[in-house]
Protein backbone atom coordinates (compact mmCIF):
# COMPACT_ATOMS: atom_id res chain seq x y z
CA UNK A 1 0.00 0.00 0.00
CA UNK A 2 1.59 2.99 -0.79
CA UNK A 3 2.67 5.46 1.70
CA UNK A 4 0.82 9.22 1.48
CA UNK A 5 3.89 12.11 0.50
CA UNK A 6 5.55 13.69 3.47
CA UNK A 7 6.48 16.82 3.81
CA UNK A 8 9.52 16.52 2.60
CA UNK A 9 8.54 14.16 -0.28
CA UNK A 10 5.56 15.99 -1.81
CA UNK A 11 3.62 14.60 -4.48
CA UNK A 12 5.34 16.75 -7.56
CA UNK A 13 8.58 18.18 -8.13
CA UNK A 14 8.96 22.04 -8.25
CA UNK A 15 7.92 24.95 -5.34
CA UNK A 16 4.54 24.47 -3.57
CA UNK A 17 2.85 27.42 -3.63
CA UNK A 18 0.95 28.64 -1.09
CA UNK A 19 -2.73 26.67 -0.80
CA UNK A 20 -4.09 28.59 1.92
CA UNK A 21 -6.04 32.38 1.78
CA UNK A 22 -4.04 35.13 3.68
CA UNK A 23 -4.85 34.47 7.66
CA UNK A 24 -7.81 37.28 7.36
CA UNK A 25 -9.32 36.50 4.29
CA UNK A 26 -9.51 32.90 6.04
CA UNK A 27 -11.28 34.25 9.09
CA UNK A 28 -14.17 35.91 7.34
CA UNK A 29 -14.25 33.07 4.32
CA UNK A 30 -13.65 29.55 5.99
CA UNK A 31 -16.97 29.77 8.29
CA UNK A 32 -19.22 30.80 5.87
CA UNK A 33 -18.07 28.05 3.21
CA UNK A 34 -18.60 25.63 6.10
CA UNK A 35 -21.94 26.69 7.25
CA UNK A 36 -22.56 26.82 2.69
CA UNK A 37 -21.47 23.44 2.81
CA UNK A 38 -23.54 22.56 5.88
CA UNK A 39 -26.95 23.86 3.91
CA UNK A 40 -26.34 21.97 1.01
CA UNK A 41 -25.64 18.92 3.43
CA UNK A 42 -28.74 18.88 5.17
CA UNK A 43 -30.71 19.41 2.32
CA UNK A 44 -29.43 16.80 0.78
CA UNK A 45 -29.99 14.08 3.36
CA UNK A 46 -33.27 15.75 4.39
CA UNK A 47 -34.41 14.67 0.61
CA UNK A 48 -32.91 10.96 1.51
CA UNK A 49 -34.21 11.07 5.13
CA UNK A 50 -37.23 11.70 3.76
CA UNK A 51 -37.59 9.09 1.75
CA UNK A 52 -36.08 6.54 4.49
CA UNK A 53 -39.03 7.69 6.31
CA UNK A 54 -41.55 7.04 3.67
CA UNK A 55 -40.28 3.43 3.26
CA UNK A 56 -40.48 2.73 6.58
CA UNK A 57 -44.38 4.11 6.51
CA UNK A 58 -45.97 4.21 3.08
CA UNK A 59 -43.84 3.49 -0.51
CA UNK A 60 -44.02 -0.55 0.29
CA UNK A 61 -47.78 -0.78 -0.20
CA UNK A 62 -48.38 2.42 -2.25
CA UNK A 63 -45.40 1.17 -4.89
CA UNK A 64 -45.04 -2.33 -4.27
CA UNK A 65 -48.43 -4.04 -2.93
CA UNK A 66 -48.13 -7.35 -1.49
CA UNK A 67 -50.55 -9.37 0.62
CA UNK A 68 -47.55 -10.27 3.20
CA UNK A 69 -46.01 -6.82 4.78
CA UNK A 70 -42.39 -8.18 5.08
CA UNK A 71 -42.04 -9.00 1.36
CA UNK A 72 -43.75 -5.20 0.73
CA UNK A 73 -41.31 -3.91 3.13
CA UNK A 74 -38.32 -5.90 1.76
CA UNK A 75 -39.05 -4.12 -1.70
CA UNK A 76 -39.26 -0.83 -0.48
CA UNK A 77 -36.06 -1.15 1.93
CA UNK A 78 -34.74 -2.84 -1.52
CA UNK A 79 -35.28 0.96 -3.97
CA UNK A 80 -33.45 2.23 -0.67
CA UNK A 81 -30.40 0.20 -1.30
CA UNK A 82 -30.69 0.52 -5.08
CA UNK A 83 -29.46 4.15 -4.38
CA UNK A 84 -26.56 3.56 -2.80
CA UNK A 85 -25.94 1.12 -5.71
CA UNK A 86 -25.36 3.97 -7.35
CA UNK A 87 -23.50 6.14 -5.71
CA UNK A 88 -20.11 4.89 -6.78
CA UNK A 89 -21.23 5.91 -10.41
CA UNK A 90 -21.59 9.83 -8.24
CA UNK A 91 -18.25 9.50 -6.77
CA UNK A 92 -16.82 8.37 -10.48
CA UNK A 93 -18.86 11.33 -12.26
CA UNK A 94 -18.58 14.26 -9.48
CA UNK A 95 -15.25 13.58 -8.29
CA UNK A 96 -13.50 13.74 -11.60
CA UNK A 97 -15.89 17.36 -11.68
CA UNK A 98 -14.38 18.02 -8.23
CA UNK A 99 -10.80 17.04 -8.75
CA UNK A 100 -10.56 18.91 -12.46
CA UNK A 101 -13.42 21.41 -12.44
CA UNK A 102 -13.62 22.22 -9.03
CA UNK A 103 -15.03 21.54 -5.73
CA UNK A 104 -17.84 24.21 -5.79
CA UNK A 105 -19.27 23.16 -9.87
CA UNK A 106 -19.51 20.02 -8.19
CA UNK A 107 -21.33 20.46 -5.43
CA UNK A 108 -23.91 22.92 -7.02
CA UNK A 109 -24.54 19.81 -9.57
CA UNK A 110 -24.98 17.52 -6.95
CA UNK A 111 -27.23 19.33 -4.99
CA UNK A 112 -29.31 20.38 -8.23
CA UNK A 113 -29.83 16.63 -9.44
CA UNK A 114 -30.82 15.79 -5.96
CA UNK A 115 -33.53 18.13 -5.83
CA UNK A 116 -35.41 17.48 -9.43
CA UNK A 117 -35.00 13.43 -8.05
CA UNK A 118 -36.85 14.12 -4.74
CA UNK A 119 -39.24 16.69 -6.06
CA UNK A 120 -40.52 13.91 -8.61
CA UNK A 121 -41.09 11.09 -5.85
CA UNK A 122 -43.77 13.79 -4.59
CA UNK A 123 -44.97 13.81 -8.42
CA UNK A 124 -45.08 10.50 -9.20
CA UNK A 125 -48.19 7.95 -9.41
CA UNK A 126 -49.16 4.87 -7.24
CA UNK A 127 -49.28 1.66 -8.46
CA UNK A 128 -53.14 1.74 -8.04
CA UNK A 129 -53.29 4.53 -10.60
CA UNK A 130 -49.96 3.56 -13.11
CA UNK A 131 -49.46 -0.05 -12.34
CA UNK A 132 -45.76 -1.52 -13.02
CA UNK A 133 -44.60 1.97 -14.49
CA UNK A 134 -45.05 3.45 -11.13
CA UNK A 135 -42.24 1.14 -9.10
CA UNK A 136 -40.27 1.79 -12.33
CA UNK A 137 -40.01 5.42 -12.45
CA UNK A 138 -39.45 4.99 -8.53
CA UNK A 139 -36.24 3.34 -8.87
CA UNK A 140 -34.99 5.29 -11.35
CA UNK A 141 -35.22 8.06 -9.94
CA UNK A 142 -34.06 6.68 -6.47
CA UNK A 143 -31.24 5.69 -8.08
CA UNK A 144 -30.29 9.87 -9.38
CA UNK A 145 -30.49 10.35 -5.80
CA UNK A 146 -27.92 8.01 -5.20
CA UNK A 147 -25.61 9.43 -7.93
CA UNK A 148 -26.15 12.52 -6.26
CA UNK A 149 -25.28 11.31 -3.04
CA UNK A 150 -22.03 9.88 -4.20
CA UNK A 151 -20.19 13.53 -4.92
CA UNK A 152 -22.21 15.52 -1.87
CA UNK A 153 -20.35 14.11 0.77
CA UNK A 154 -16.87 14.37 -0.46
CA UNK A 155 -17.26 18.16 -1.58
CA UNK A 156 -19.30 19.58 1.10
CA UNK A 157 -16.20 18.23 3.57
CA UNK A 158 -13.77 18.73 1.49
CA UNK A 159 -14.57 22.55 0.27
CA UNK A 160 -14.91 23.04 4.75
CA UNK A 161 -11.52 21.57 5.25
CA UNK A 162 -9.62 22.97 2.32
CA UNK A 163 -10.69 26.50 3.45
CA UNK A 164 -10.17 25.68 6.93
CA UNK A 165 -7.42 27.87 9.21
CA UNK A 166 -4.52 25.66 10.52
CA UNK A 167 -4.76 23.78 13.27
CA UNK A 168 -8.49 23.60 12.97
CA UNK A 169 -9.03 21.25 9.27
CA UNK A 170 -11.35 18.56 11.31
CA UNK A 171 -13.67 21.38 13.09
CA UNK A 172 -14.06 23.23 10.04
CA UNK A 173 -14.58 20.01 8.10
CA UNK A 174 -16.89 18.65 10.71
CA UNK A 175 -19.58 20.95 10.44
CA UNK A 176 -21.03 19.86 7.09
CA UNK A 177 -20.96 16.45 9.35
CA UNK A 178 -23.98 17.72 10.95
CA UNK A 179 -26.15 17.74 7.93
CA UNK A 180 -27.08 13.96 7.79
CA UNK A 181 -28.74 14.21 11.60
CA UNK A 182 -29.92 17.84 10.75
CA UNK A 183 -31.55 16.45 6.95
CA UNK A 184 -33.65 13.47 9.68
CA UNK A 185 -34.55 16.68 12.20
CA UNK A 186 -35.84 18.40 9.43
CA UNK A 187 -37.66 15.71 8.09
CA UNK A 188 -38.60 14.39 11.43
CA UNK A 189 -40.06 18.33 11.49
CA UNK A 190 -42.38 18.03 8.64
CA UNK A 191 -43.35 14.34 8.80
CA UNK A 192 -44.56 14.22 12.15
CA UNK A 193 -47.13 17.17 11.99
CA UNK A 194 -48.24 15.95 8.78
CA UNK A 195 -49.33 12.71 10.25
CA UNK A 196 -50.40 14.50 13.39
CA UNK A 197 -52.99 16.74 11.71
CA UNK A 198 -54.08 14.27 8.37
CA UNK A 199 -53.49 10.95 10.34
CA UNK A 200 -51.73 7.99 9.43
CA UNK A 201 -54.38 7.32 6.84
CA UNK A 202 -54.31 10.80 5.02
CA UNK A 203 -50.75 10.32 5.10
CA UNK A 204 -50.58 6.82 3.54
CA UNK A 205 -53.37 8.25 0.94
CA UNK A 206 -51.83 11.26 -0.18
CA UNK A 207 -49.13 13.59 2.21
CA UNK A 208 -46.48 11.45 2.05
CA UNK A 209 -45.98 14.00 -0.94
CA UNK A 210 -45.62 17.08 0.95
CA UNK A 211 -42.33 16.81 2.43
CA UNK A 212 -41.19 15.73 -1.05
CA UNK A 213 -42.80 18.23 -2.72
CA UNK A 214 -41.71 20.87 0.10
CA UNK A 215 -37.48 20.44 -0.96
CA UNK A 216 -38.03 22.74 -3.76
CA UNK A 217 -38.13 25.48 -1.63
CA UNK A 218 -34.56 24.22 0.45
CA UNK A 219 -32.19 22.99 -3.25
CA UNK A 220 -33.31 27.00 -4.70
CA UNK A 221 -32.39 28.02 -0.64
CA UNK A 222 -29.09 25.70 -0.86
CA UNK A 223 -28.42 26.75 -4.67
CA UNK A 224 -28.22 30.23 -3.60
CA UNK A 225 -26.15 29.82 -0.89
CA UNK A 226 -23.68 27.43 -3.05
CA UNK A 227 -23.23 29.70 -5.62
CA UNK A 228 -21.85 32.59 -3.74
CA UNK A 229 -19.05 31.04 -2.15
CA UNK A 230 -15.71 30.66 -3.02
CA UNK A 231 -13.84 28.07 -4.87
CA UNK A 232 -10.95 25.76 -2.28
CA UNK A 233 -7.47 27.88 -2.33
CA UNK A 234 -6.28 24.11 -2.53
CA UNK A 235 -7.54 23.13 -5.57
CA UNK A 236 -6.64 26.78 -7.16
CA UNK A 237 -3.10 26.09 -6.25
CA UNK A 238 -2.77 22.68 -7.36
CA UNK A 239 -4.23 24.01 -10.42
CA UNK A 240 -2.47 26.38 -11.13
CA UNK A 241 0.62 24.68 -10.77
CA UNK A 242 0.31 22.62 -13.78
CA UNK A 243 -1.28 25.66 -15.80
CA UNK A 244 1.69 28.35 -15.00
CA UNK A 245 4.11 28.58 -17.87
CA UNK A 246 6.97 27.74 -15.75
CA UNK A 247 5.81 24.56 -14.88
CA UNK A 248 8.38 21.36 -15.14
CA UNK A 249 7.81 18.61 -17.35
CA UNK A 250 7.81 15.97 -14.62
CA UNK A 251 5.49 18.14 -12.77
CA UNK A 252 2.83 18.15 -15.57
CA UNK A 253 3.09 14.47 -16.24
CA UNK A 254 2.31 13.72 -12.50
CA UNK A 255 -0.85 16.05 -12.12
CA UNK A 256 -2.20 14.99 -15.77
CA UNK A 257 -2.48 11.56 -14.53
CA UNK A 258 -5.63 12.96 -12.20
CA UNK A 259 -7.21 13.48 -15.75
CA UNK A 260 -9.07 9.76 -14.68
CA UNK A 261 -8.55 10.08 -10.87
CA UNK A 262 -10.50 7.12 -10.40
CA UNK A 263 -7.90 5.07 -12.71
CA UNK A 264 -5.18 6.99 -10.70
CA UNK A 265 -6.71 6.50 -6.84
CA UNK A 266 -6.92 2.70 -7.50
CA UNK A 267 -3.57 2.33 -9.25
CA UNK A 268 -1.42 4.26 -6.09
CA UNK A 269 -3.99 3.94 -2.97
CA UNK A 270 -5.86 0.46 -3.34
CA UNK A 271 -5.17 -0.15 0.35
CA UNK A 272 -6.26 3.45 1.68
CA UNK A 273 -9.54 3.03 -0.08
CA UNK A 274 -10.32 -0.51 1.29
CA UNK A 275 -8.59 0.58 4.75
CA UNK A 276 -10.83 3.79 4.89
CA UNK A 277 -13.89 2.13 3.68
CA UNK A 278 -13.69 -0.03 6.62
CA UNK A 279 -12.93 2.57 9.18
CA UNK A 280 -15.96 3.90 8.16
CA UNK A 281 -18.72 0.99 7.67
CA UNK A 282 -19.60 0.93 11.88
CA UNK A 283 -20.88 3.85 11.70
CA UNK A 284 -22.73 3.99 8.55
CA UNK A 285 -24.03 0.66 10.35
CA UNK A 286 -25.15 2.18 13.43
CA UNK A 287 -26.92 5.73 11.70
CA UNK A 288 -28.78 3.75 8.71
CA UNK A 289 -30.51 1.29 11.46
CA UNK A 290 -31.20 3.56 13.89
CA UNK A 291 -32.30 6.59 11.44
CA UNK A 292 -34.09 4.40 8.58
CA UNK A 293 -34.72 0.35 10.03
CA UNK A 294 -35.80 0.32 13.84
CA UNK A 295 -38.57 3.73 12.49
CA UNK A 296 -40.25 0.87 10.33
CA UNK A 297 -39.03 -2.07 12.76
CA UNK A 298 -40.39 -0.93 15.95
CA UNK A 299 -43.83 -0.37 15.27
CA UNK A 300 -44.40 -3.35 12.66
CA UNK A 301 -42.93 -5.89 14.92
CA UNK A 302 -42.84 -4.55 18.42
CA UNK A 303 -45.84 -2.78 18.46
CA UNK A 304 -44.24 0.70 19.42
CA UNK A 305 -45.90 3.76 18.89
CA UNK A 306 -44.21 5.37 15.65
CA UNK A 307 -44.68 8.79 17.47
CA UNK A 308 -41.95 7.41 20.06
CA UNK A 309 -39.65 5.55 17.54
CA UNK A 310 -39.20 8.76 15.54
CA UNK A 311 -39.11 10.95 18.93
CA UNK A 312 -36.03 8.44 20.34
CA UNK A 313 -34.56 8.62 17.30
CA UNK A 314 -34.42 12.47 16.98
CA UNK A 315 -33.70 13.51 20.72
CA UNK A 316 -30.36 10.72 19.74
CA UNK A 317 -29.32 12.67 16.87
CA UNK A 318 -29.90 15.82 18.47
CA UNK A 319 -27.44 14.81 21.15
CA UNK A 320 -24.96 13.53 18.64
CA UNK A 321 -25.21 16.91 16.53
CA UNK A 322 -24.68 18.95 19.85
CA UNK A 323 -21.07 16.95 20.51
CA UNK A 324 -19.67 16.87 16.73
CA UNK A 325 -17.60 20.86 16.79
CA UNK A 326 -16.67 19.57 20.36
CA UNK A 327 -15.05 15.85 19.66
CA UNK A 328 -13.97 17.24 16.38
CA UNK A 329 -12.18 20.17 17.71
CA UNK A 330 -10.78 17.53 20.59
CA UNK A 331 -9.09 15.80 17.59
CA UNK A 332 -7.49 18.55 15.97
CA UNK A 333 -5.76 18.94 19.31
CA UNK A 334 -5.27 15.24 20.24
CA UNK A 335 -5.54 13.51 16.65
CA UNK A 336 -7.77 11.79 14.91
CA UNK A 337 -7.60 8.21 15.66
CA UNK A 338 -7.92 8.43 19.54
CA UNK A 339 -11.21 9.44 18.97
CA UNK A 340 -12.19 7.65 16.04
CA UNK A 341 -11.19 4.69 18.45
CA UNK A 342 -12.74 5.62 21.54
CA UNK A 343 -16.15 5.71 19.38
CA UNK A 344 -15.51 2.50 17.57
CA UNK A 345 -15.23 0.67 21.08
CA UNK A 346 -18.13 2.46 22.28
CA UNK A 347 -20.11 1.31 19.43
CA UNK A 348 -18.97 -2.42 19.65
CA UNK A 349 -20.11 -2.35 23.87
CA UNK A 350 -23.30 -0.26 23.51
CA UNK A 351 -23.94 -1.91 19.77
CA UNK A 352 -26.51 -5.04 21.93
CA UNK A 353 -27.66 -2.95 24.67
CA UNK A 354 -29.03 -0.10 22.19
CA UNK A 355 -31.11 -2.12 20.03
CA UNK A 356 -32.31 -4.72 22.98
CA UNK A 357 -33.67 -1.28 24.39
CA UNK A 358 -36.82 -1.53 22.09
CA UNK A 359 -37.67 -4.98 23.69
CA UNK A 360 -38.86 -2.83 26.74
CA UNK A 361 -41.08 -0.74 24.77
CA UNK A 362 -40.39 2.00 27.17
CA UNK A 363 -40.31 5.11 25.04
CA UNK A 364 -37.38 6.57 27.92
CA UNK A 365 -35.61 3.82 27.75
CA UNK A 366 -35.34 3.59 24.17
CA UNK A 367 -34.53 7.30 23.65
CA UNK A 368 -31.89 7.12 26.62
CA UNK A 369 -30.15 3.53 24.62
CA UNK A 370 -30.22 5.74 21.32
CA UNK A 371 -28.63 8.99 22.50
CA UNK A 372 -25.66 7.13 24.09
CA UNK A 373 -25.27 5.01 20.33
CA UNK A 374 -25.81 8.31 18.32
CA UNK A 375 -22.78 10.04 20.65
CA UNK A 376 -20.70 7.64 20.25
CA UNK A 377 -21.33 7.29 16.74
CA UNK A 378 -20.44 10.84 16.93
CA UNK A 379 -16.79 10.25 18.06
CA UNK A 380 -16.59 8.33 15.18
CA UNK A 381 -18.56 10.42 12.57
CA UNK A 382 -17.43 13.80 13.19
CA UNK A 383 -13.43 13.07 12.46
CA UNK A 384 -13.58 11.37 9.66
CA UNK A 385 -14.38 14.18 7.69
CA UNK A 386 -10.78 14.84 7.82
CA UNK A 387 -9.74 11.59 8.11
CA UNK A 388 -10.38 10.59 5.26
CA UNK A 389 -9.44 13.45 3.18
CA UNK A 390 -6.17 13.59 4.61
CA UNK A 391 -5.65 10.04 3.06
CA UNK A 392 -4.98 11.35 -0.15
CA UNK A 393 -3.18 13.93 -1.82
CA UNK A 394 -5.13 17.26 -3.28
CA UNK A 395 -5.67 15.64 -6.68
CA UNK A 396 -7.17 13.09 -5.84
CA UNK A 397 -9.13 13.87 -2.89
CA UNK A 398 -12.33 14.18 -3.87
CA UNK A 399 -12.46 10.98 -5.36
CA UNK A 400 -10.61 9.23 -2.93
CA UNK A 401 -12.68 10.25 0.46
CA UNK A 402 -15.82 10.10 -1.56
CA UNK A 403 -14.76 6.52 -2.91
CA UNK A 404 -13.86 5.43 1.01
CA UNK A 405 -17.36 7.41 2.49
CA UNK A 406 -19.59 5.86 -0.36
CA UNK A 407 -18.61 2.32 -0.22
CA UNK A 408 -18.63 2.30 3.56
CA UNK A 409 -22.56 4.18 3.10
CA UNK A 410 -23.17 1.59 0.59
CA UNK A 411 -21.96 -1.65 2.20
CA UNK A 412 -22.67 -1.10 5.80
CA UNK A 413 -25.91 1.64 5.45
CA UNK A 414 -27.70 0.93 2.12
CA UNK A 415 -28.08 -2.79 2.78
CA UNK A 416 -28.30 -2.49 6.49
CA UNK A 417 -32.21 -2.29 6.40
CA UNK A 418 -32.20 -4.63 3.90
CA UNK A 419 -30.13 -7.45 5.95
CA UNK A 420 -31.73 -6.31 8.93
CA UNK A 421 -35.45 -7.22 7.98
CA UNK A 422 -33.75 -10.40 6.46
CA UNK A 423 -32.37 -11.26 9.80
CA UNK A 424 -35.58 -10.49 11.84
CA UNK A 425 -37.64 -13.09 9.54
CA UNK A 426 -35.28 -15.68 10.50
CA UNK A 427 -34.73 -14.61 14.75
CA UNK A 428 -37.48 -12.62 16.13
CA UNK A 429 -35.53 -10.43 17.92
CA UNK A 430 -33.88 -7.17 18.08
CA UNK A 431 -30.44 -8.38 19.72
CA UNK A 432 -29.68 -9.32 16.20
CA UNK A 433 -29.58 -6.12 14.80
CA UNK A 434 -26.94 -5.31 17.78
CA UNK A 435 -24.84 -8.16 16.71
CA UNK A 436 -24.56 -7.28 13.32
CA UNK A 437 -23.81 -3.77 13.82
CA UNK A 438 -21.52 -4.36 16.77
CA UNK A 439 -19.71 -7.13 14.03
CA UNK A 440 -19.35 -4.00 11.61
CA UNK A 441 -18.07 -1.94 14.51
CA UNK A 442 -15.43 -3.86 14.99
CA UNK A 443 -14.23 -4.26 11.58
CA UNK A 444 -14.21 -0.01 11.60
CA UNK A 445 -12.28 -0.34 15.10
CA UNK A 446 -9.43 -2.75 13.47
CA UNK A 447 -9.57 -0.59 10.23
CA UNK A 448 -8.85 2.35 12.51
CA UNK A 449 -5.65 0.40 14.07
CA UNK A 450 -4.36 -0.32 10.38
CA UNK A 451 -4.33 3.27 9.59
CA UNK A 452 -1.79 6.07 10.64
CA UNK A 453 -2.51 9.27 12.31
CA UNK A 454 -3.29 12.15 9.77
CA UNK A 455 -3.76 15.18 11.76
CA UNK A 456 -0.47 16.65 10.94
CA UNK A 457 -0.35 15.61 6.99
CA UNK A 458 0.37 18.14 4.73
CA UNK A 459 -3.13 19.29 2.70
CA UNK A 460 -1.67 21.59 -0.01
CA UNK A 461 0.00 18.60 -2.01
Amino acid sequence: MPDLPSKTAPVTAGPRPAASPPPSTAKTEAPRVAVASLVGTTIEYYDFAVYGTASALVLGPAFFPSGNPTVSSLAAFLTFAAAFLSRPLGVVLFGTIGDRLGRRKALVASLLLMGVATVGVGLLPTYESAGLLAPVLLVTLRLLQGVSMGGEWGGAVLLAAEHAPPGRRALYASIPQAGPSLGFLLSTAVILPTLNIVGRDGFVDWAWRIPFLLSTVLVVIGLWVRTTVSESPVFNATADRTTRPSAKASEVTSESASRFPLVTLLKRYPGRVLLGTGAAIGGSAVYYLTIVYSISYGPKELGIPQNTMLTAASIGAAAGIAITLPVARLSDRIGRRPVMLTGAIGCVVWAVPMYASLSSRDGLVITGAYTVGLMFLALMFSPVAAFLPELFPARLRYTGASAAFILANTLGGGFAPLVATWLNSHWESPLVLGFYTGTLCLLSLLCLLALPETRDQEFDI
